[in-house]
């Protein structure tokens, strides 16, 4: 039997819902691409959201919307992919990196507050694997170093402290305390990437939070203006009859969402709650048989937060990265395949370049050197799954 790993979920719905687009005679972004955010805004709890062309383009936007620049210092965790981490440096801000908790794949709350200085305008959490991270203790700690922030401009002020701008990659549809992710921090950039739980191929939206003094409309026209060339009209905009008239207010960036991929998210949106319920239901099955045995799992449900279920991680206590290796193999020659979220930056040359080093990091090392990912999506099978836990616990003997 052949398991893959992460394959879209895509139906006939989405297929022809494509097909109409293209007949429609408008495939950049348009009436689709607005209504997809219109309805992400809703189901969020937000007065507004964003479409762009990825998760990256979102999170980038959203600290130029804060003017996020040179000599500004931005904190982020370690073990994540590198999209989390990349867009500081592309406004030229400095990366601080924390490591995380021990024996835990969420940053190390303590070394954030230990990292801020008068430098610090944001901090990056992550919501790892679709699961919520602690918003409440970052809210803390970005209220108790109040005196220390600086604003450099008009949404600066209005804040007045440091901005929580989540990576929620991963966690569209999670909800912490009652909210959905989206309405929790004060930024959240989505990713509807090929491999995610609600896809437009590749894709990501925006949500921010209402910020007393600042326009939701002005914010949302920003993000028009940086995202397509500057350009004071967009495509449809100009297509309305003696309107061709524009200007350019800014040499900025083109990362917009078509309505060809606007098209494939509104089908999946429809979709959206069932898809929720069975990622669900596959992570109690895998709960149910792994735990048992003394694998490691995240807690997706609890009374406090309910994850998205977008990634099943495993650890097995105990055992080499070498061993780990080895059993990725052993499943994979059974026809399954794993992966491992994720390798921490400082591992990646391009983290090294910045001068981080992966033994200041032990505890994120710690989570990588045993950490197997097992597929966890919408196409499997109870007989796929139940094949993925025989193959599991077969190799589990073979190293413990």
């Amino acid at each position: 039997m052949e398991v893959k790993f992460s394959p879209p979920d895509i139906t006939e719905q989405e297929i022809a819902e494509v097909a109409e687009a293209l007949r429609s005679g408008w495939i950049t972004t348009g009436p689709r691409t607005k209504e997809l955010e219109r309805q992400i805004a809703d189901y969020i709890g937000v007065a507004k959201a964003c479409c762009l062309n990825s998760q990256t383009a979102c999170a980038e936007m959203a600290l130029r919307v804060l003017g996020i620049g040179e000599g500004d210092e931005v904190i982020t965790t370690a073990y994540t992919y590198t999209a989390t981490a990349s867009v500081v440096d592309h406004v030229g801000a400095t990366l601080v990196l924390v490591d995380t908790q021990k024996d835990s794949l969420e940053m190390d709350y303590e070394a954030v507050e230990k990292a801020i200085t008068e430098r610090t305008k944001v901090i990056i959490p992550v919501d790892l694997a679709g699961i919520p991270c602690d918003y409440d203790r970052l809210f803390e700690i970005v209220a108790r170093k109040k005196d220390l922030f600086t604003p450099a401009n008009a949404i600066q002020k209005a804040m007045g402290r440091i901005s929580i701008n989540a990576d929620a990659a991963h966690s569209f549809g999670a909800v912490w305390n009652g909210k959905k992710t989206g309405s929790v921090a004060d930024f959240s950039s989505f990713s509807f990437h090929a491999v995610k739980n609600l896809t437009t191929a590749e894709g990501g939206a925006l949500a921010w939070n209402t910020i007393p003094g600042v326009s939701d409309e002005e914010i949302y026209h920003q993000l028009q203006l940086l995202s397509l060339h500057g350009q004071s009209k967009d495509a449809l905009a100009k297509t309305k009859l003696g309107a061709w008239e524009y200007d350019i207010v800014g040499t900025w960036y083109k990362c917009n969402m078509t309505d060809v991929a606007a098209a494939i998210g509104l089908k999946q949106f429809a979709r959206y709650p069932g898809m929720l319920m069975r990622r669900r239901e596959i992570i109690e099955k895998y709960d149910a048989a792994l735990r048992p045995a003394g694998v490691e799992t995240l807690c997706h449900y609890t009374e406090a937060y309910q994850s998205s279920g977008h990634l099943y991680l495993t650890r097995i206590p105990g055992i080499t990265l070498e061993q780990r290796n080895e059993f990725i193999l052993r499943m994979a020659e059974m026809g399954v395949a794993t992966n491992v979220h994720y390798k921490p930056l400082p591992m990646h040359t391009a983290y090294q370049k910045l001068g981080f080093s992966i033994e200041k990091y032990p505890n994120a090392y710690a989570q990588f050197a045993n950490e197997i990912t097992l597929p966890l999506h919408t196409q499997l099978t109870d007989e796929q799954i139940e094949y993925v836990i025989a193959c599991y616990l077969k190799v589990l003997k073979e190293f413990t």
